[in-house]
């Protein structure tokens, strides 16, 4: 039986080596492509295996990376890093652009059909290329309810799909609140999906190091995420061809 390929790439980005991970599917030709964002702790097994889900559905997918190689496990450290990313566009931008340039030089890349995906950080990184005015397909966010500059919503030009759990601290409803009111302000086609009882990362399989307060695995939240993720692409990024061309 056939089966999807995958490989690591490494790319320049925030003054870093990124390495990234890349999964094919089936065939010769062109294909749509995810770009796929990790969480705060950076690139693991668990956005490895979503990239190639992705490729099994006949996407070219891109799990990138944030931290140049390393999976920040100790939540001080993740923290550090991460705040400070997330208040600066720019450096987001800078490193979705990056990993961005990556998968539209992929030859199985239709570089017309590239969709945004990620989890908190990563989805963050996602909008932010949104707001920056880059051709997408679609957005899709879990955890990510992050808003941008006055005004800069206005560039996304294309559906905004946005997930989150209702017993989320780190995007509690006034978060909600203030993403949902720059969307509709901005003409955004946005969605957001609210899942009752879940935690912060719901969707993330529980780790075996410490997180920070108010992050909860639930299997059958993560379960339909995961499904949403996939209507979107569906919906907004289908892919029509034969798979075996």
């Amino acid at each position: 039986m056939t089966t999807i390929t995958t490989r690591t790439v490494e790319y320049p980005a925030d003054g870093l080596t990124m390495i990234g991970h890349l999964a094919l599917p089936v065939g010769v030709g062109r294909r749509p492509a995810v770009l796929l964002g990790p969480e705060g702790m950076g690139l693991s097994d668990v956005e490895r295996r979503r990239a190639d889900a992705l490729a099994e559905l006949g996407y070219v997918a891109l799990a990138f990376d944030l931290h140049g190689g390393c999976y920040l496990g100790d939540p001080e450290e993740m923290l550090a890093r991460c705040i400070p990313l997330l208040a600066d566009p720019d450096r987001m931008r800078g490193i979705g652009h990056a990993a961005l340039d990556v998968l539209r030089t992929e030859p199985r890349t239709d570089p017309d059909r590239i969709a945004a995906v990620g989890y908190g950080t990563g989805g963050a990184v996602g909008l932010e290329l949104g707001r920056g005015g880059v051709d997408l397909r679609a957005i899709g966010t879990v955890n990510a309810l992050t808003t941008g500059r006055p005004g800069e919503a206005a560039r996304i030009r294309c559906p905004v799909w946005a997930g989150v759990g209702s017993e989320d601290p780190i995007m509690p409803p006034a978060q909600r609140n203030a993403f949902t009111a720059e969307m509709q302000a901005a003409g955004v086609d946005w969605r957001l999906v609210v899942y009752g009882g879940a935690l912060h990362a719901f969707h993330h399989p529980t780790v075996d190091h410490p997180t920070v307060p108010g992050v909860g695995y639930h299997p059958q939240h993560a379960q339909r995420a995961w499904r949403d993720v996939v209507d979107l692409l569906a919906e907004c990024l289908p892919v029509t061809e034969n798979l075996g061309a």
